[in-house]
């Protein structure tokens, strides 16, 4: 262990300065390129690599024609050139080496000055927001209000004038603003402690007052229970005289909560209902409860302040609505409908009655309708009258081109640009059909040929439409259940025809309905014997459609037939295609042209008995008859041996007329013949 101590040499421990003496001294020993570049200028390092690289190129010609030439005597010219080159070599690669050296030098040297900006530039913006720091302190300073500019002091004259000299002090107050200032507040002060004594004084005359008023409520409560059984006692009186006070008291303190064009329908409603139509019921409905909600202002919360942290904890754990939830919600809050509606109920003679509840939108500011009709008997389940009694169909069109499918109030479609509702007829099996004439019943009008501000519910405009508008729905009720009632004898190949109508068809009509049904609007217009009639526009949506069939042999008549909804004031329109040796329809066949014309040109021959229910029966009927008349007067083949397919069986003066060969379509009664019009 000593031996191996003794041997061990001690550890040297050389500072910095030493290590940086020593580096300097074999920089100073060795050549150092980079003291060369401080020394050397770079416009003649330029110009020498310009003349070694001509040179080079000039010793590589010499040596190609050297070798060219072949000769053996020529190698130590070679070999001199050679090492000529290799010397312009090392040149290039020693200006090479300077010129990466000065790169970098350049480099060192930008960065440097880059660094020193950046420095400039943190102090510039630490001096500028300081700046602006002062710059706030000095308008808050500037901006200082006190206490007393809140309050509104009297006027100085007013203040020399009543206040007491040992207050106001004009001969110091005069002549110093701040002494008057202060003289003004303790005048202040004096008013404010006689009107403290005098709030006092009322106060105690308040609680007198309150008092006496208790008394006399409490007198007037005692006698509420005695009205209550005095009401209660008439109600058999009431019940006998068709009378129902109670009744209609109770409904007019709920039509105070109503909205403006709600309490217009139901007044006018309840007004023509006691004056003119005693089966028109009207009610309220709805919860009354929600409807004084609405109208009671937000209470202020006591302890914002103490709840504000339990708030803050709650929304954080709270996850925030996406924004099509948020969406959703903006659109149901748009839509949303008044607590009360108004009922109306409309009767007919046979007790059927069409139930009416009419809504209003409080954002949209328009009014809508829900419609449900209950026959006074179960109805016969026709397929083909299954729209006639549906409740988004059967008021429409009930004034001509009001479908409901659009709102009344051109404000709305701003609204719903919002909120990204497309179209109202999306929600309006929820809401109901705003149709114009509902608008009308509540006393709303909007004008779109001028703005207007505010939508105010009118009496006259609801009381003018009231009388009207009642006929129709009842008239359109009534005649939707006949001819649900006609559609179910229709299904089964049965035209039913009343006995006063009996005179307008002869006795025997062979010709049978074997098909009638529903079609729907786009199968109808793409038949080709429909053209016509769809591109003179009489057909729309709205319209019901419906095909038929009729035989006689192996002659087949098939029709398309539209039905207006406003049947019967607009009469339905046939369009024909007989099947029978060949297609024939009123594009090549006058007579089939001339069998239309009699059922949807002659139609008031066919309306029979008021109010003309029986309009579509009857114009099958006739069409049937037609057929027949058709057939019968048809020329036969004599070179068919055999019977006659259809035996002429109707009375014809004259079987055909005029080039067209028109034939004789007209019944005469009661003589019973056909002829031509």
């Amino acid at each position: 262990m000593s031996s191996d101590a003794k041997k061990r040499k001690p550890k040297v421990i050389r500072s910095e300065e030493g290590k940086r003496s020593r580096h300097e001294e074999q920089e100073g020993r060795y050549y150092n390129e980079d003291a060369e570049v401080e020394v050397r200028d770079p416009k003649r390092d330029y110009q020498l690599y310009k003349e070694t690289c001509e040179d080079l190129q000039r010793l590589m010609a010499e040596i190609q024609d050297l070798k060219s030439k072949g000769s053996k005597d020529m190698s130590a010219e070679i070999e001199e050139r050679r090492i000529q080159s290799c010397v312009h070599f090392m040149t290039l690669k020693k200006l090479n080496r300077l010129a990466h050296i000065r790169l970098k030098k350049a480099r060192d040297q930008t960065h440097e000055a880059k660094q020193k900006v950046d420095a400039y530039h943190l102090q510039l913006q630490n001096l500028l927001y300081e700046v602006m720091h002062l710059q706030k302190e000095i308008t808050k300073c500037l901006e200082f209000k006190s206490k007393h500019e809140e309050i509104e002091l009297v006027g100085v004259e007013e203040f020399y004038r009543e206040a007491p000299p040992e207050i106001s002090k004009p001969e110091t107050t005069s002549s110093d603003p701040h002494q008057q200032t202060l003289s003004r507040l303790d005048w202040e002060l004096e008013q404010r402690k006689r009107l403290a004594e005098k709030y006092k004084e009322s106060l105690a005359s308040k609680e007198k007052i309150l008092k006496e008023i208790e008394v006399k409520k409490e007198y007037l409560n005692s006698l509420q229970p005695q009205l209550h059984s005095i009401m209660q006692a008439s109600l058999p009186v009431q019940e006998y005289l068709s009378m129902p006070f109670d009744c209609m008291h109770k409904q007019y303190e709920i039509a105070r909560h109503l909205p403006a064009p709600l309490y217009v329908l139901f007044v006018q409603a309840s007004a023509y209902s006691q004056a003119c139509d005693k089966k028109l019921v009207v009610s309220i409905e709805g919860s009354v409860e929600e409807a004084k909600a609405l109208y009671k202002p937000p209470e202020d919360s006591q302890d914002d302040e103490s709840d504000s942290d339990a708030e803050e904890e709650q929304t954080t754990k709270r996850r925030r609505p996406t924004l099509g939830v948020q969406l959703d919600d903006k659109r149901k809050e748009m839509l949303k409908r008044h607590p009360l509606c108004v009922s109306l109920i409309v009767r007919c003679k046979d007790n059927s009655f069409l139930n009416l509840t009419f809504y209003f939108l409080m954002n949209l500011n328009i009014l809508t309708v829900k419609a449900k009709v209950v026959p006074v008997s179960e109805l016969a389940g026709a397929i083909s009258a299954g729209e006639l009694l549906c409740p988004d169909i059967v008021l429409s069109c009930l004034y001509p081109g009001d479908d409901g499918k659009k709102t009344p109030n051109p404000a709305n479609q701003y609204q719903f640009d919002k909120v990204g509702i497309l179209d109202l007829s999306d929600y309006i099996s929820e809401l109901g059909h705003p149709y114009m004439w509902v608008q009308a019943m509540g006393g709303l009008h909007f004008p779109t040929d001028q703005p207007q501000q505010s939508i105010i519910a009118d009496n006259t405009l609801s009381a003018s439409h009231m009388e009207k508008t009642i006929k129709l729905l009842r008239s359109r009720l009534t005649s939707r259940l006949s001819l649900h009632k006609q559609f179910a004898s229709l299904e089964h190949g049965v035209i039913p025809i009343s006995g006063e109508c009996q005179n307008l068809f002869p006795a025997k009509v062979v010709s049978r309905l074997t098909r009638w049904s529903m079609m729907p609007y786009e199968d109808y217009v793409i038949l080709p014997y429909t053209k016509e009639i769809v591109e003179c526009g009489l057909t729309q949506d709205t319209h019901l459609y419906y095909s038929l069939m009729i035989e006689r042999g192996t002659a087949k008549l098939h029709g398309a037939v539209v039905l207006n909804p406003s049947y019967c004031l607009i009469p339905p329109l046939f369009s024909l295609c007989l099947n029978w040796k060949g297609e024939r329809s009123s594009r090549n066949d006058e007579n089939i042209r001339v069998m239309e014309s009699e059922i949807n040109v002659f139609y008031k021959e066919l309306s029979g008995p008021s109010p003309g229910f029986q309009l579509l029966t009857n114009q099958l009927q006739r069409l049937c008859m037609l057929l027949d008349v058709y057939l019968e007067t048809e020329c036969h083949d004599n070179s068919v041996e055999g019977p006659h397919e259809f035996t002429p069986e109707k009375i014809c003066l004259r079987l055909v007329r005029g080039p067209s060969r028109m034939k004789p379509f007209k019944y005469n009664y009661p003589q019973g013949f056909f002829s031509h019009r």
